[in-house]
């Protein structure tokens, strides 16, 4: 199986187990560029479970748009777990969905 279908199907399995739960799902992303939203998009029917994205690749959408607390950003960097932490709860808090990831 390629990286490509391996991510095809995460996708189609995340949107399902959403589907079940009755969730809906939005991302955070910054290092990914909008990779996920894309993953998740490229599956029809996908809208019904997912609400949307925010690509945050500047320190100050991250602040802005999700919430980051800039001390964390200072303390921890951009690429850490504690500001995925935020930048995902900020997505669902700004997005209105009751999951979120963030990259």
């Amino acid at each position: 199986m390629t990286a490509s279908e391996r991510i095809q199907t995460l996708a189609v399995r995340v949107l399902e187990q959403a589907r079940r739960c009755g969730a809906t799902i939005g991302c955070a992303e910054s290092c990914t560029g909008g990779m996920i939203a894309s993953a998740l998009t490229d599956i029809p029917g996908s809208s019904d479970v997912f609400v949307g994205g925010v690509v945050s690749y500047w320190v100050d959408v991250k602040e802005s748009v999700l919430g980051v607390d800039p001390q964390a950003l200072a303390e921890h960097g951009v690429v850490s777990s504690q500001v995925a932490e935020q930048m995902a709860r900020g997505a669902r808090a700004a997005l209105g969905c009751t999951h979120a990831v963030a990259t």
